[in-house]
């Protein structure tokens, strides 16, 4: 399961040594960490991917996302797990030396990669098959990743059982499902729960 805190890098992507300094900005002033994660979000929501988790040293809220105000940690590199089409895939960047700029970094390469589509040259799949999420070994989904809840997305309980109950009625073995499938979903159900009542 990989979490938001702390940075869950991916074992097959080497890390920058030497950082260097972004250009991006809002307004002519330095991006701050929350403007970048609205750019990602947007993007995401635009590429169509789901159960999205942006990993970095930052303290996370209640919520999810960074808490705002604190000052960059020693290692500035974010990695960004989502799916598209049901299949896992990571872009991790540790480029720039502030973590606001490595996830506007990530954000302005999924533009460019929808551009790309735009002219027809190639599909969202094939340009994100190398960047496909290489689980560790006996890993498992986080419950967001089952539900299909991306990072940020606290549903109610009452809401969780809505959701569990519509997916529960595909897999289920005797609705074409298996038992393993329904197994995940359980467990994501009671690890949710947990997470949502406290």
């Amino acid at each position: 399961m990989i979490e938001a805190f702390p940075l869950a890098w991916p074992q097959h992507r080497l890390r920058t040594k030497l950082p260097i300094k972004a250009a991006f900005n809002t307004r002519g002033r330095p991006l701050t960490v929350a403007d970048a994660i609205g750019r990602l979000q947007g993007e995401l929501d635009r590429l169509g991917a789901s159960g999205y988790v942006l990993s970095s040293n930052l303290q996370l809220r209640l919520d999810g996302l960074p808490r705002s105000g604190q000052a960059e940690p020693l290692d500035r590199g974010v990695a960004l797990y989502f799916n598209i089409g049901g299949e896992p895939h990571c872009l991790p960047c540790d480029r720039y030396d502030r973590v606001a700029d490595n996830v506007a970094a990530i954000a302005k390469h999924i533009e460019a990669t929808r551009a790309i589509e735009r002219y027809g040259v190639a599909n969202l799949k094939e340009m994100f098959a190398g960047f496909t999420a290489l689980p560790s070994p006996g890993a498992k989904k986080s419950w967001r990743e089952v539900f299909g809840y991306h990072g940020t997305q606290m549903p109610t309980a009452a809401e969780l059982n809505r959701t569990w109950r519509n997916l529960a009625g595909k897999r289920h073995p005797d609705a074409g499902g298996s038992h393993e499938l329904m197994a995940e979903l359980n467990a994501a159900r009671a690890e949710a729960l947990k997470e949502i009542k406290g």
